[in-house]
């Protein structure tokens, strides 16, 4: 008998009744947490995973199997210039604008594609954090200089924190430089601006389905968002175009996924059935094309991320909204660290402050836009400035369900260090600003 894997599930079902034996039901703080973590769930699952997740799974299928290896290590490599590769991913955010869970997928697909570790880390991070509607809607509500701050911050922290990545991991990196020096590209098998045609195609599509309301009712932002379906439309028109002129996909067949996702959004209210169908008729159509292997293989990668990165996301989820609770749209429910503490943890502009806002952020999750109400809020609380700065610059580039995911990716050391440099820098940003402002 294996004594040692037995004592292992023995303390494992001790816990699990002791959990469920002391659970304190009717509690009224645990009652509203356990409604939080549900309420977050629900939330995420009804905001993020139609709309966000899924189409961001096919984009990283494309970087996976579309975008040549070569292409990758060419600027994001381990032997690319430097000053290509870091500009690149550091801007990356700004043509983007997705949260802190749905560059993952991204994320994972170009490391896994031979990106280095630095360049890897710097788009990782700047993805959500230059996002530039949360930047222009920072500058609106908290004041220009805070838009500022962020945006310096946010483009000097990625650069900074990719920098630091290479160079403490600099034996691995030099060790994947000097594989990728030996490898041999095969030849590209369609031109690149076909391939970025449909990348760029399906990014488009992602960044105007998830275009989210602005505080004005007029200006440029106002109507893109009044018009965003119709432009979502459009972009989907052109995905046609991609899938029967790129991927020599049998034009009937596409032809019929656009009429039923057309027709279903004609007799559906929102965006949900529509976008639905879309998405599961293409994966349909691309599976079943026995001419072409790479488009089957584009939907099955997909798939790889979906199955890797979901559950993961849906554990750090709940236990985010169990322990922080839930705050989006007018809801705000408390999990069992009470707001209190919270608010009280982050006033002033000391060193713990900034350093507790810093944490706080780097493990809460934050849809895209909703940090800034939130801290809106915090701010009338008695939040300090630079600790307001602070969870800015940790918030929405990490989170504790995003953790999870890098984690499977990089391994635990390496998420470590990761965190532990978006936390520090949060920090001393954080000091530094209080101090002037």
């Amino acid at each position: 008998m294996d004594w040692r894997r037995e004592t292992k599930i023995l303390f494992w079902l001790t816990l699990a009744f002791l959990l469920a034996y002391l659970m304190p039901l009717g509690n009224a703080k645990f009652d509203e947490a356990i409604y939080a973590m549900f309420d977050l769930l629900k939330w995420y699952a009804r905001k993020h995973v139609v709309l966000c997740l899924l189409p961001a799974f096919l984009i990283a299928g494309v970087i996976a199997v579309f975008v040549s290896q070569a292409s990758v290590i060419k600027y994001f490599g381990a032997t690319a210039k430097k000053w290509i590769s870091y500009s690149v991913a550091s801007v990356s955010g700004t043509i983007l604008a997705v949260c802190s869970c749905t560059i993952l997928p991204l994320f994972s697909s170009i490391y896994k594609r031979g990106a280095g570790l630095g360049p890897a880390i710097t788009f990782l991070y700047s993805g959500p954090a230059i996002n530039i509607l949360a930047i222009i809607l920072t500058a609106r509500i908290l004041g220009i200089e805070m838009g500022l701050a962020r945006v310096i911050g946010a483009v000097v922290f990625s650069i900074v924190i990719g920098f630091a990545m290479s160079f403490i991991y600099r034996k691995e990196e030099q060790e994947k430089a000097e594989q990728q020096m030996n490898i041999v590209p095969p030849p590209e098998k369609r031109p690149m601006w076909q391939t970025a045609f449909h990348f760029f195609t399906l990014v488009l599509i992602l960044v105007f389905a998830n275009w989210g309301q602005p505080e004005s009712n007029t200006g440029t932002w106002y109507l893109i968002w009044s018009n965003k379906w119709a432009i979502t439309g459009f972009f989907g028109l052109m995905l046609v175009f991609s899938l029967i002129y790129i991927l020599k996909i049998k034009w009937y067949l596409v032809i019929s996924v656009g009429v039923l996702t057309g027709f279903s959004a004609f007799i559906s209210s929102g965006p949900l059935l529509p976008v639905i169908v879309g998405i599961f008729g293409v994966s349909a159509i691309s599976l079943s094309d026995k001419k072409n292997e790479d488009n089957p293989e584009w939907i099955i990668s997909s798939w790889d991320f979906t199955k890797q990165i979901i559950p993961l996301l849906a554990i750090g989820v709940v236990i985010a909204g169990f322990l922080l609770g839930s705050t989006h749209d007018d809801v705000n429910y408390a999990g069992v660290i009470p707001n209190e503490w919270v608010t009280w943890l982050v006033g002033g502009n000391s060193l713990a402050s900034n350093f507790f806002a810093s944490i706080v952020g780097a493990f809460m999750y934050f849809a895209t836009l909703t940090e800034v109400p939130i801290l809106q809020g915090l701010i009338a609380s008695g939040m300090g400035k630079g600790p307001a700065l602070a969870l800015l610059l940790a918030g929405p580039s990490l989170s504790l369900p995003n953790m999870l995911v890098i984690r499977d990716v990089i391994g635990t050391k390496k998420t470590l260090v990761y965190v532990f440099l978006v936390v520090i820098m949060a920090t001393s940003s954080g000091i530094f600003y209080g101090s002037i402002f």
